[in-house]
């Protein structure tokens, strides 16, 4: 454990000094001080090495959420404190993460393979929030917040202020408009299902057995 974590920490640093591209895992094994041959069995690829480090930011994340949520919070107030959690958990990294953002729109497979961690992430923000991330409605939440996640990433980036006031504000605004997005689907939703029912015939009443006379 202590091996991955002296590996994470090796990536992150030389992709803050380096950028993504300009990296490699021999660079990072020798920055660990770990064989190549260890660095490799544990991580193949440098995706899966940041995908460590969000599964880590993961963790710090679940570490301030209350077993018993207030019941007068509404779900966007959850989603809000949650996601500024993650936010705070990121800035100690924040060179990395500009690094390994610009360095990924650059890179579409690298971007691609990381994207089931970067839902994975989504959907413990999602279940640390009492909202369910399975089965199709659970996909389609966990799309949403990452969309909103990269949006309010790169004002978290810009955002110099010690109390990340632009970042609160962004994050706000975004979670607003899901929220008013999040409504409609659901008036569709049952809308769709309601004109369903109205469709679907009634079944012909059960036919009475004949009774012996």
């Amino acid at each position: 454990m202590a091996e991955q974590g002296a590996i994470v920490a090796a990536a992150l640093k030389l992709i803050a000094e380096r950028g993504w591209r300009d990296v490699t895992l021999r660079a990072i094994a020798s920055e660990a001080a770990v064989p190549f041959a260890e660095l490799y069995a544990m991580f193949p690829t440098k995706a899966a090495i940041v995908g460590a480090f969000l599964a880590d930011i993961d963790r710090q994340v679940l570490e301030g959420v209350e077993d018993s949520p207030d019941p007068d919070e509404t779900v966007r107030d959850r989603l809000f404190d949650t996601l500024m959690r993650r936010y705070d958990a990121l800035r100690p990294h924040r060179d990395a993460v500009a690094a390994l953002a610009e360095g990924l729109a650059r890179d579409p497979l690298a971007a691609l393979a990381l994207r089931p961690a970067l839902l994975r992430s989504m959907a413990v923000v999602l279940e640390a929030c009492g909202l369910s991330a399975e089965g199709f409605v659970g996909a389609l939440r966990q799309k949403s917040l990452a969309a909103l996640h990269a949006s309010v990433l790169r004002t978290w980036l810009r955002d110099d202020s010690a109390d990340l006031g632009k970042t609160m504000v962004a994050l706000d605004s975004r979670l607003k408009s899901l929220e008013g997005w999040a409504q409609r689907f659901e008036r569709i939703n049952k809308n769709i299902s309601a004109r369903r029912r109205r469709k679907d015939p009634e079944p012909p009443p059960a036919e009475a057995e004949p009774t012996a006379s």
